[in-house]
């Protein structure tokens, strides 16, 4: 199976879709204004949003579940996420309010603009979402592989894709922090347990892949053994 990663949006909010001959599938759904950016960028490639077999979100922050109520509802398209964090997803818990780590004046700014020129202020939350569990292999484009390691949120995932090379993280980890603008791999800000992150990030020891994407930041060019030797 021929397959690649089209990558959506930019470093301070990203979407990643995966593309095969069998149709694609979506890697979180970005904010709630992002569905020109996204049917434009499929329109570069020659698809559609019909294309879309499923969305698998690393978790449920409203950065993240964006325009999967959009798609869900217009297209029929099924929104996956770890059981743990539907009720977040689904706007029956009300968001997190954890505080950031650090801040700066110009890079906060910057983060704050972009999130809410791109609907960050009119959150929809998912109506119906399937439930995924740790070891889960999805039968959509890809064969997505889901890996539990909670800590930022209790439902944070690992989305392992072998055909593509790929891990993608979430915001388990940034490479480039929105709040500070520092780039380099570390934790990422509004966590709800760094330390739990930290531990669960250790489920990924060994693994092949040496592409891994974080939600915030610039792709990481090396293995989990690597980045993990990079977050010290």
């Amino acid at each position: 199976m021929t397959a690649r990663i089209l990558r959506i949006g930019d470093d301070i909010i990203a979407v990643h879709a995966i593309v095969t001959e069998d149709g694609v599938t979506l890697i979180d759904a970005g904010l709630s204004g992002d569905l020109r950016m996204l049917r434009e960028a499929l329109a570069v490639e020659g698809l559609s949003l019909d294309d879309i077999r499923g969305i698998v979100l690393t978790h449920g922050d409203a950065d993240h579940i964006g325009v999967a109520e959009r798609l869900r509802a217009d297209h029929g398209i099924p929104v996956h996420i770890h059981e743990a964090d539907a009720a977040l997803a689904t706007g029956r818990t009300p968001a997190r309010g954890v505080k950031a780590d650090a801040w700066k004046l110009g890079p906060s700014l910057g983060f704050l603009w972009a999130g809410i020129r791109r609907g960050a202020l009119r959150t929809r939350h998912i109506a119906d979402v399937r439930l995924i569990s740790d070891s889960d292999v999805l039968d959509l484009p890809g064969n997505p592989e889901i890996i539990a390691i909670p800590g930022h949120t209790p439902g944070s995932v690992a989305i392992r894709i072998p055909a593509v090379d790929a891990l993608f993280l979430g915001d388990a980890i940034t490479t480039r922090h929105v709040l500070t603008g520092v780039g380099g791999a570390r934790l990422a800000p509004f966590s709800n347990d760094a330390e739990q992150t930290r531990q669960s990030l250790e489920r990924l020891r060994d693994l092949p892949e040496r592409r891994i994407f974080p939600g915030h930041g610039p792709e990481f060019r090396g293995s989990a053994d690597d980045l993990l030797a990079a977050l010290g």
